[in-house]
């Protein structure tokens, strides 16, 4: 089994490790400006902090040439990606074990947690949210997966997403690979009395998927997460989190370790 090096305990506090933000990649032309302007709200929250971007695919810088650029140094890689799935326990684990030089930390994947809920409320603000009226709800239009735990890592985030609208339905779907789709999702709302139907982008840039879930809002769709200041903050927040376990415990830990998602 592939093993990742713990970061040494006794590094100079001056030498952070690099945080190498992992996104997906897209054909779209917006989303890599969109990655862009978020990694910039990092760099300006952390001054002098060595922020740098890998893709899985599509677009370039990809993974495994970011992270040979690396060297021997250390890096924690935060992946903006907002469950748990194949990109998160496989293809990024295994980019790490195919640089044997880098010392380096997967840190868990974005979501779920109470920042992106606080992003996709100030989106669905934006584009004009109000509960006001009765027969208020939305469908939380997220990427999908075939691995179970990314749908667990959605409901968990249209959960929270409702206690913070004040009870309003919130209902998860997606683009591909896991039903409800989003206009199955609408039309269960609709069928159920719901007369305005919000659909909330859970992704973190634009691209096909995030525009083709807002094609199918009744009433308002709201934006990509984007560079909203708290996404900003909670890639930080991983970052930390992931550094500060690396330098708790020394021995390895394997690649395949199931991150904290709500941590």
């Amino acid at each position: 089994m592939h093993r990742i090096r713990h970061l040494p305990a006794n590094r100079p506090a001056s030498a952070a490790p690099a945080l190498v933000a992992v996104a997906h990649g897209s054909r779209d032309p917006r989303t890599p400006q969109a990655v862009a302007a978020l990694l910039d709200r990092v760099r300006e929250l952390r001054p002098g902090l060595d922020v740098r971007l890998g893709h899985i695919e599509l677009n370039a810088p990809l993974l495994p040439d970011a992270l040979d650029a690396l060297g021997a140094r250390e890096a924690v890689l935060v992946p903006l990606l907002l469950g748990r799935g194949h990109h998160v326990k496989h293809d990024i684990p295994a980019s790490v074990a195919a640089a044997p030089a880098l010392r380096a930390r997967v840190a868990a994947p974005l979501g779920p947690h109470p920042l992106l809920v606080e992003a996709l409320h100030d989106r669905l603000t934006e584009a004009g949210w109000h509960a006001s009226e009765r027969g208020s709800a939305v469908v939380l239009a997220a990427a999908g997966s075939r691995d179970p735990e990314s749908a667990t890592d959605a409901r968990h985030t249209a959960l929270l997403l409702g206690e913070r609208l004040g009870g309003v339905p919130v209902v998860p779907a997606y683009a591909s690979a896991a039903s409800p789709t989003v206009p199955a999702a609408v039309r269960a709302l609709a069928a159920r009395g719901h007369r305005r139907i919000a659909v909330a982008s859970y992704f973190t840039a634009p691209g096909r998927f995030a525009s083709a879930a807002a094609a199918h809002a009744p009433w308002i769709a709201a934006a990509p997460l984007g560079a909203h200041p708290a996404l900003a903050r909670l890639v930080l927040h991983r970052y930390d989190k992931a550094r500060a376990a690396a330098g708790a415990a020394l021995c390895d830990i394997p690649v395949n370790t199931r991150f904290a998602a709500s941590a």
